[in-house]
């Protein structure tokens, strides 16, 4: 969605996420002439209310960041302390951005849900905007559960004198409320939308955030259910082209659930800069050899692997997703002297081709895809195998996100624990770069085994050591500031 601009009450929420987020919680409300009296009028007002909570998602492109914290990538340097396992409550600026800036949208969705019920207009689309508000207030809750754990649930509009001092609510009860706003939006939002309204949320928005918290929750039935009614809703596919599926010419395609949209020069980020010129996210050799063969076996298995020619007959989807040296990408062959960090870039998520020189694009308008139509059957795989082994859906869904690839069928005559293990494997692979993996190797428990390790770039020279506290790790810590600002928080534990 092309976000309509209304330069009223709500152009001053517009947010800088992670520049200059406010470390006020509940700093949601318009600083100009408009206040809440004279404010909630007209139809034009919800529209911008829900366009205001629409742009407090922008920021999350940043969360491709997290990729850095899991062995598939590293940084430049910045978010240092996270890599290491040295942070605390008070050396991480993430810690309260993230807080204030899921919080921000929070406010403005509850701002719109406790006063657009006093606007006569379109009941129809009253009840839609609701849906989309309650939509998004899921998401931001759904991200903040993953990071701190349970969190102060708000469910109506900013209020300091009220809200200032509220403790943490449990991890279940905001979950609970996570799933009620998700029912309601499934049961008023439509499948799908033309025009500028391309990029709202959908019913299968809904249904796929809801899969995936009760994947998170390991609720594996309900999360296999959801799934299956994405698939049957008949509106998403697989497109063709798994490396033309992140480019510029195909945004909203076929695959495409929800994403965040944006548009030049009102609504830009920064990943052409991040992942090519300053190589902020680079992705690590350990990844890199995670990469199978073309006839599905290992490095270490597979009789085709040249160790002097070690890109040659792998996953079609290692070149499509990383630089590579003596390949080519923006139209130049890589050098072996490349300076990315580990050796090795980023494609995906920039607007750069293989065969066409372009110089560094500071300001993109790339729209970052947050649910796909391939990781909701990656979700389905995942569920339906916990819940009842891998019987014939789980191949048949695993197959066609491998074929679409160029990868071969899954064996046959595969165990729960074998195909367990073939799915998160394919979970590293399709969605590498995308800021899931960091959630998937913390539910899955796995941190502390992939975590606690030495880090070596593409010549086998030492980069870093990093260190993963499982009594700790698996939560961040809420940031000191944000306690001292209400301390009826409690820390989590470690910390």
């Amino acid at each position: 969605m092309r976000y309509l601009v209304l330069y009223i009450a709500f152009s001053v929420l517009t947010v800088t996420f992670f520049s200059s987020c406010d470390k006020s919680l509940l700093d949601t409300s318009p600083s100009n002439d408009f206040t809440e009296d004279i404010y909630w009028q007209e139809e034009a007002d919800a529209l911008a209310a829900i366009n205001a909570t629409y742009a407090a998602t922008r920021g999350h492109w940043y969360r491709i960041v997290r990729t850095i914290f899991t062995p598939n990538s590293l940084s430049d340097g910045r978010h240092i302390q996270l890599q290491l396992g040295t942070h605390n409550p008070s050396n991480e600026d993430l810690f309260q951005n993230w807080w204030n800036g899921n919080y921000q949208g929070i406010g403005r969705a509850n701002n719109l849900l406790g006063n657009i019920d006093q606007i006569e207009m379109n009941e129809e689309l009253k009840e839609r905007i609701k849906g989309e508000a309650r939509f998004l207030r899921a998401f931001f809750y759904t991200d903040l559960v993953s990071l701190y754990g349970g969190v102060p649930l708000i469910l109506d509009p900013p209020n300091f004198e009220e809200h200032k001092d509220l403790p943490r609510d449990s991890r279940e009860e905001v979950i609970a409320q996570v799933l009620n706003d998700l029912d309601f939006a499934i049961g008023v939002l439509p499948d799908s939308y033309s025009g500028s309204d391309i990029g709202r949320a959908t019913t299968g928005a809904a249904l796929a955030l809801k899969t995936r918290v009760l994947l998170y929750e390991d609720r594996w039935e309900e999360a296999a259910a959801v799934a299956q009614e994405v698939i049957q809703l008949g509106e998403y596919n697989l497109f063709p082209d798994y490396r033309g599926l992140f480019m510029p010419a195909n945004q909203n395609n076929q695959e495409v659930i929800f994403d965040l949209q944006f548009t030049e020069p009102d609504y830009t980020h920064s990943l052409d800069v991040l992942l090519e010129r300053n190589y902020a996210i680079a992705p690590q050799a350990d990844l890199v050899d995670s990469y199978l063969m073309i006839d599905g076996k290992s490095i270490n298995n597979s009789q085709l692997y040249d160790p002097e020619n070690p890109y040659k007959n792998r996953d079609p989807r290692l070149k499509q997703t990383i630089v590579l040296e003596g390949s080519m990408f923006r139209g130049q062959t890589v050098p072996e002297d490349k300076q990315f960090n580990t050796g090795y870039g980023y494609k995906k998520n920039t607007t750069y081709l293989d065969s066409v020189s372009a110089p560094v694009n500071v300001n993109s308008d790339l729209n970052f895809i947050v649910l796909r139509y391939a990781d909701l059957l990656l979700m389905y795989a995942e569920a339906q195998n916990e819940a009842s082994g891998p019987d014939e859906s789980v191949y048949e869904v695993l197959n066609r996100i491998r074929n679409r690839a160029g990868m071969p069928d899954v064996p046959t005559g595969l165990s729960q624990t074998e195909m367990r293990e073939i799915i998160r494997h394919e979970r590293r692979i399709e969605l590498a770069g995308e800021g899931l993996y960091y959630n998937d190797i913390r539910r899955w428990r796995i941190a502390e085994e992939v975590m606690n390790t030495e880090v070596f770039d593409n010549n086998g020279e030492f980069l870093q050591s990093r260190s993963f506290d499982p009594e700790r790790d698996y939560l961040w810590p809420i940031h000191e500031e944000t306690i001292q600002d209400n301390p009826a928080l409690d820390q989590n534990p470690g910390y």
